[in-house]
């Protein structure tokens, strides 16, 4: 008796669910500057593409984008959105013209929101002309009726208008700056989305906790109190916290500031300067009787 065969996945040729997904050339790429990376089929031209070429994707617009991470295989489920081409001077001269009319359009409107004497702040307008379709970016502290404005600018871009509010995290996302460090601002440049920031970490991190110190350019907490706040926190469990009583070398005083970064401590004692000592040389003691314990 022959052996019963295993039942077939799908049709000849077409992988079954099971299946691993397709092994496609994927190269990241933003359509706008301070725009999030999009990721797309490279397809015949990731042999030739590197960081920083224009290329032209193949949706409703063919649109112009930049090229933000070198292609590379990956597995990846389809559809993927597809490179045509690399952009050529036509495609340039095209989205210059667009710059150009995007930039009078965000003129004309601020115009017309001063003139209707609108609360709002109008930062940016895209305009889609294969979809017909324009969008205008404004932040605004409180409910707006733009009705009116948008009759305005439907008349002239000759487009349907969306307005859309964004926060001042986004805001300062899209616009770009410089930030106090002196580099682009972390938004712009590399961060997919804004992680929730704390004032604790700020503390934790022993920082000067003065609004103009800790605020970045959008008013709110830096996203970069983000990136060290795990090693501070677990560098902090190996050192006494401020106030606990420790008998170091030179006597026992009490903890009135810890170097996170260097495992160093500040000691005060009654009847000698305050020393700094590593944390090692230093060890905890148990609150004297009648002493309620800190935390």
């Amino acid at each position: 008796m022959s052996a019963e065969r295993p039942p077939e996945d799908g049709p000849a040729g077409a992988p079954g669910a099971g299946a691993a997904p397709p092994v496609l050339n994927v190269v990241g790429v933003k359509i706008t500057p301070t725009g999030r990376t999009l990721a797309c089929d490279a397809g015949k031209l990731a042999s030739i593409l590197r960081v920083g070429e224009r290329v032209v994707l193949d949706d409703e617009g063919a649109s112009v984008a930049t090229v933000a991470v070198a292609p590379a295989p990956r597995a990846s489920t389809p559809p993927l959105p597809r490179l045509l081409r690399v952009a050529d001077a036509r495609d340039l001269a095209r989205l210059e013209a667009e710059r150009r009319r995007a930039a009078e359009a965000l003129a004309y409107a601020r115009e017309r929101a001063k003139a209707r004497h609108l609360p709002i702040k109008m930062f940016r307008a895209e305009l889609h002309a294969a979809a017909g379709r324009a969008t205008f970016y404004f932040a605004a502290e409180q409910r707006i009726d733009f009705r009116d404005l948008v009759r305005d600018l439907a008349s002239q871009v000759r487009a349907r208008v969306e307005m859309r509010q964004v926060g001042v995290r986004d805001e300062a996302k899209m616009v770009g700056g410089i930030g106090s460090c002196g580099r682009e601002l972390c938004c712009t440049t590399f961060l997919p989305k804004f992680a929730p920031v704390s004032i604790k970490m700020a503390k934790n991190q022993n920082l000067a906790l003065n609004p103009t110190k800790v605020s970045g350019q959008c008013g709110r907490l830096k996203c970069c109190l983000v990136y060290e706040e795990a090693n501070y926190v677990e560098a902090a469990k190996r050192l006494p916290r401020a106030g606990k009583r420790v008998t170091t070398p030179e006597g026992v005083g009490r903890v009135g500031d810890v170097d996170v970064l260097r495992e160093r401590v500040r000691v005060y004692f009654e009847d000698q300067p305050p020393k700094v000592f590593p944390a090692a040389d230093v060890s905890v003691l148990a609150p004297p009787p009648g002493e309620p314990p800190r935390d």
